[in-house]
């Protein structure tokens, strides 16, 4: 016993003398290491900052969303928005049911253009990290159809998708990778028209990935260049810049965003672009399972003609 007590009373020094020995710059490398994250599909690829631009404003819009579930987990969302401008009110319902022990997700939608659309995807069940989806849509008046079907596999250090539309004329087969490694992120996607056998599409991105900062940059096609930068600077700000221009053009936008956390229940958000656009958001938990968002987008060069947009968003959930 008295050896036992020796050996376990080694232990601490001995793993003080080992974290006291590594440098703080060591020890952050060291965790990046270790820390393994599977990489994001290619139209996740800088969503941190997209995320700043276009969640939380609602411009020219009023707007209602209701979600609920049942008690055998049937989960129910609709929502109905009006446009300030031309007076048009739309809605949609989306029912949802998961069958859990097979991995199966089925998901129906309906909208007031009358439009029936129908998902049904596998998960995980197959094999760990894959994904099988089917993806279809009707519009009686116009007896337009569209269907897909989709596969999707992540791991620890790749995400690849392919998607093949079958119904929208001559078949389109739309495919992905992106690669991470230690935070670095390396992707391709491409289209490719079956029919005619070429590719009509060509885009790549690179970018790299951390606990508070993400770097994004990505070509389309060589004609379109956009990048985006997203900081996590305090727990309660997050700020981001977008830039994108294109061949042959002079035109080049840049934008600024952030977003402040008052406290648990309310935020602010600001974005700013170089065609003096400014936006400004408020958002606020008013109780469990209500939501308020009121946003106005103000146009700096025009400022004293008027034109400018609010915009008022109420969640509820239940």
């Amino acid at each position: 016993q008295s050896a036992t007590h020796h050996t376990r009373s080694l232990a601490i020094p001995i793993s003080v003398a080992l974290k006291s020995s590594i440098s703080p710059l060591q020890l952050a490398s060291l965790q990046i290491l270790t820390a393994k994250m599977a990489p994001p599909s290619y139209k996740d690829l800088g969503s941190c900052a997209r995320d700043l631009f276009n969640k939380g404003y609602h411009f020219g819009l009023m707007s209602l969303n209701l979600k609920t579930k049942t008690q055998n987990g049937v989960e129910f969302t609709s929502g109905g928005s009006a446009t300030h401008e031309t007076g048009k009110v739309s809605a949609s319902l989306q029912s949802k049911y998961q069958v859990k022990e097979y991995g199966l997700t089925f998901v129906e939608k309906w909208n007031t253009d009358n439009v029936w659309a129908t998902e049904i995807t596998m998960q995980d069940y197959l094999v760990k990290g894959l994904k099988l989806g089917f993806d279809s849509s009707f519009a009686p008046q116009t007896s337009k159809k569209t269907g897909s079907i989709s596969s999707a596999f992540t791991n620890d250090c790749c995400a690849v998708d392919c998607n093949v539309d079958l119904l929208n004329g001559a078949p389109m087969v739309l495919a992905s990778t992106v690669i991470g490694y230690n935070g670095w992120l390396a992707g391709c996607q491409a289209k490719f028209d079956a029919q005619n056998t070429k590719v009509v599409m060509n885009n790549i991105a690179l970018g790299y990935s951390a606990k508070d900062f993400t770097f994004h940059t990505n070509v389309n096609d060589g004609q379109q260049f956009g990048s985006s930068v997203y900081q996590k600077v305090k727990p309660d700000l997050e700020t981001g810049i977008q830039l994108s221009w294109k061949m042959g053009s002079n035109d080049t936008t840049f934008g600024i965003a952030c977003k402040y956390q008052l406290d648990s229940d309310a935020s602010v958000r600001a974005k700013i672009n170089n065609n003096s656009q400014i936006g400004l958001g408020y958002q606020q938990k008013l109780r469990d399972g209500v939501t308020l968002t009121l946003s106005t987008m103000i146009d700096g060069k025009n400022f004293n003609q008027g034109g400018h947009k609010i915009g008022l968003s109420l969640e509820l959930s239940a």
